[in-house]
């Protein structure tokens, strides 16, 4: 589909499927590269990242340990400014190498958040994957160790991403009009 609309907004395609899959697999194989046998916790980022995690942890195909959380900080198309943990972490990340995945990094707060919160808990190594990053939205010290995908600071959904929790089921990214 070249539109699509969510509630009171028009979003035009933007980023294929295939496009999302081929750079997915750009990641996993770095991050394969990088962590070689180490045995890293990944900690995917609900809600949003539900499909990037899918397809990263299917094109990583090995026994890797896999754990959610899930944090708040947006509103419609506007962040808060405030961070909510609504389903925190349960695995003990003591000493480990923790791989946060996320969907997309804009300002920056929650990851920074996050990976501060995980080092402070006592994780060896802390790493992100995004992939999706708005360079000119970050708004904080923050530097994704894997980046899919630099964009420019349009509001997205697809793939897992929403305006109010609806478009997350599209295959492709479509960006506002």
């Amino acid at each position: 589909m070249e539109k699509i609309r969510l509630r009171d907004k028009e979003f035009k395609l933007f980023i294929s499927e295939k496009q999302i899959q081929e750079v997915i697999g750009k990641v996993a194989e770095q991050i394969k590269k990088d962590l070689g046998e180490r045995n890293p916790l990944f900690v995917g980022v609900l809600n949003g990242a539900f499909m990037f995690v899918a397809e990263l942890m299917r094109q990583m195909n090995g026994p890797y340990e896999l754990t959610f959380a899930r944090y708040s900080s947006y509103k419609g198309t506007n962040t808060t400014g405030s961070i909510h943990e609504i389903m925190p972490l349960t695995v003990d990340v003591k000493d480990r190498t923790v791989v946060l995945l996320e969907d997309i990094v804009d300002t920056g707060y929650t990851m920074r958040y996050v990976m501060d919160k995980l080092r402070r808990e006592g994780a060896r190594e802390v790493r992100l994957a995004t992939m999706l990053l708005k360079p000119d939205a970050l708004k904080c010290d923050l530097k994704p160790d894997y980046v899919g995908l630099e964009i420019p600071n349009d509001f997205i959904v697809g793939y897992g991403l929403d305006y109010d929790e609806m478009g997350r089921a599209y295959r492709d990214i479509y960006s506002i009009v």
